[in-house]
């Protein structure tokens, strides 16, 4: 450990703090799939002492502040379903639970606004909103698993963002500990308030190495009447035309993506490229809508198909498992950015892979580090970027698992120094080895 305490000592510590029976949990006692999970994502040659599950935000508190006043390195984690992502942690010594800070604070149903812990499952929170005819509109990795923090750590949208924007879009306010163990709140509960808006955006997808978020508010959204899906599928020509011919129109979709051949033809779904797109309003513009993007790949020769009810779930569902689910651990998953146009020339050299249609952003699953470099070059000729998110250790420890190329790093740097001067908080996850 960072300061040679043996681990029982440091399990000592914060079981003062938390109290209760299996809250403090020591390493060789974690379930061996927790135990797992967590190596994926810290260096090699280092087992942290315990991990911690406080109940409460004040108890979270202090339990980041014992770990600062004795050099202790953190790995926060929600239920650790995207501990994998990013870079390899360094020399951690704790790793801290906030999935049992999982209340809801308030749901302001006629502001359409809702505030809760961190620790929340985003499954749970969809199902608590549903009552009320509201959802978030958010689509993350892993959504039985995955926390609200975890989501916004991570900055974890998915397809939705064609209509509602990404995370950082719909976050009205947030509550983190610093890595001083103070309590620290930006922006607020109401959709009108803008104060600490640029803190909210640097939280979001800052992989834990700021603070430990242990409360967000969002924006929320009416569930709507109807939904429908058209699927084209096709030459990558044809496909890549449809996808011009829909950006440039008045149709709104609320997910828009382009498929890869094999990601298509794995979920039944035909032979070639695919574009699916989702529209969701009242049942007559659903119907009209799907029948316009129907007739855009009738005429320029795709196949065409429309889901609805049952089928659609099941297939957005099947999308969203086939995406994020490697056939073996030596697969490498990476989050891809480029220009719109540039997507089905990306996609037409991978096997697996989405694009969103408008935002350029997406998942590949590449099978070599010899291939991520490709793509990476590919990607940045387009002004791009390709990260790695899930990858083998050796993979991670080999190339750099962000790629990035611009001249921000002193400046990140420069504000980690200044939320985490000890470089307690996530140490090497983020871009740069932050």
């Amino acid at each position: 450990m960072s300061n040679d305490k043996p681990q029982g000592v440091c399990a000592a510590y914060f079981a003062s703090i938390v109290g209760e029976e299996n809250a403090v949990c020591l390493w060789e006692n974690i379930e061996l799939g927790q135990q797992k999970r967590i190596q994926r994502a810290i260096a090699s040659g280092n087992s942290p002492s315990c991990i911690v599950y406080p109940r409460t935000q004040q108890q979270l508190a202090a339990v980041i502040a014992t770990a600062h006043s004795h050099n202790w390195r953190v790995l926060p984690c929600g239920s650790s379903s995207k501990l994998s992502w990013g870079g390899l942690a360094k020399g951690v010594d704790v790793v801290i639970s906030t999935e049992r800070i999982n209340q809801l604070i308030e749901h302001a149903v006629g502001d359409f606004t809702v505030t809760v812990e961190a620790g929340m499952k985003f499954s749970d929170l969809q199902a608590l909103l549903a009552k009320s005819r509201q959802f978030l509109a958010i689509d993350p990795t892993a959504p039985e698993s995955a926390t609200i923090g975890g989501i916004v750590a991570t900055g974890d949208t998915g397809s939705l963002r064609q209509r509602y924007g990404s995370v950082r879009d719909q976050l009205l306010g947030i509550t983190f500990m610093r890595a001083d163990g103070q309590i620290a709140k930006a922006g607020g509960r109401v959709v009108k308030n803008v104060a600490g808006y640029d803190l909210m955006k640097l939280f979001t997808g800052s992989y834990g190495t700021l603070g430990v978020i242990s409360q967000v508010t969002f924006r929320l959204y009416p569930l709507p009447e109807a939904s429908g899906t058209v699927v084209l599928t096709g030459s990558a020509e044809a496909v890549s035309q449809a996808a011009d011919i829909l950006r440039g129109s008045a149709l709104t979709p609320v997910q828009a993506d382009l498929l890869s051949t094999k990601l298509v033809s794995s979920l039944g779904l035909g032979q070639g490229l695919g574009l699916i797109a989702r529209f969701q309003s009242i049942s007559e513009s659903v119907k009209e809508q799907s029948n316009r993007v129907l007739e855009v790949g009738q005429k320029l020769g795709l196949d065409g198909a429309i889901f609805a009810d049952g089928d659609e779930v099941s297939l957005w569902q099947r999308l969203q498992e086939r995406i994020h689910t490697t056939a073996t651990e030596s697969v490498i998953t990476c989050k891809i950015g480029v220009l719109p146009t540039a997507a089905v020339e990306i996609l037409t050299q991978v096997e697996l892979g989405l694009i969103h249609i408008s935002s350029g952003l997406g998942l590949l699953q590449l099978e070599d580090k010899n291939q991520v470099l490709k793509i990476r070059d590919r990607t940045q000729a387009h002004k791009g970027f390709l990260t790695i998110l899930e990858a083998p250790m050796a993979v991670k420890e080999e190339i750099d698992v962000w790629g990035y190329t611009g001249n921000a790093l002193p400046l990140m740097r420069g504000i980690k120094e200044q939320f985490d001067s000890k470089n307690i908080l996530s140490p090497g996850r983020f871009v740069g080895g932050i």
